[in-house]
């Protein structure tokens, strides 16, 4: 069995009577950023929710710590692994600090409410994701990019090791995706946090991740450092789209720059006849 934090073995994932991925076996490295990508309906999000004990395997296990995931309570399984999901709701009328507050909630216990500890959980995740100053304000006020980085707080909030990230730039304007993302690399660069995240650009996955698990067709087509494995090979076998890609002159990391359309070339226009002329 693997000594990694977080892995799953022969996983069978579905919805109703609906198979959407079979036999897939994951590693996560301890201490990395791992960024799934692959087409739309491949089983990224389906495999991140298995991760998180969202989705039960219909046959095969993920396996957190050393033990099965489903063998955990589910506060014990919210106090080593936070989830920031695809979508998210806050409820009506709620302030900043109360809803990061919320990611506290596996650490109650019925003789044990709140504490000082969870005074400076909260205040450190909030300044961690630049939102302190925002505390007292609604969080149906704020901005896209704000209540992202709210919702991040909220997870940094519950102070695991492990954070799974399901499509977090979706609807953000691009500076407000590098801004969430750069947090996301300051987190397991400078904290040592293990991300897991799900996105739909790969460049961007290309820019972030230090290790790559690419889907297609609900199987996994490769796995390792982006810069190993991103090809114009792998990109036309699980994209369909014809590509080169090339040193992004920025960061060094494989960039992907899909083919010119080609466009035809208008031929000359046809000689008018001379009576037409007169």
């Amino acid at each position: 069995m693997s000594d990694q934090r977080l892995h799953a073995v022969d996983l069978t994932l579905g919805y109703d009577q609906r198979t959407v991925a079979a036999q897939l076996s994951v590693q996560i490295p301890d201490g990395s950023f791992t960024v799934i990508v692959g087409p739309n309906a491949c089983g990224k999000s389906t495999l991140l929710k298995a991760l998180a004990r969202i989705l039960k395997p219909r046959a095969g296990s993920v396996y957190l710590d050393g033990a099965a995931i489903a063998s955990y309570p589910a506060k014990e399984v919210a106090r080593r692994l936070g989830l920031l999901p695809q979508t998210s709701l806050a409820p009506a009328g709620i302030t900043v600090g109360d809803l990061v507050a919320r990611g506290r909630y596996p650490h109650q216990k019925l003789l044990r409410q709140w504490s000082s500890d969870d005074e400076t959980a909260v205040a450190e995740a909030m300044r961690l994701t630049g939102v302190l100053e925002l505390a007292d304000r609604f969080v149906d006020e704020l901005s896209g990019g704000q209540r992202q980085r709210v919702w991040v707080a909220m997870v940094l909030a519950q102070q695991t090791g492990i954070l799974l990230l399901d499509e977090p730039t979706t609807f953000l304007d691009i500076a407000h995706q590098v801004e969430l993302l750069d947090l996301c690399a300051d987190l397991h660069a400078d904290r040592g946090h293990t991300l897991v995240a799900v996105l739909h650009d790969l460049n961007q996955a290309c820019r972030y991740a230090t290790h790559m698990i690419a889907m297609s067709g609900g199987r996994i087509v490769a796995t390792g450092e982006p810069s190993r494995i991103v090809t114009a090979e792998l990109v036309r076998d699980v994209f369909g789209l014809d590509c080169r890609v090339i040193t992004d002159p920025e960061s060094g990391t494989p960039l992907i720059i899909p083919s010119a359309r080609r466009r035809p070339v208008p031929s000359d226009p046809a000689p008018v006849a001379a009576d037409h002329l007169a």
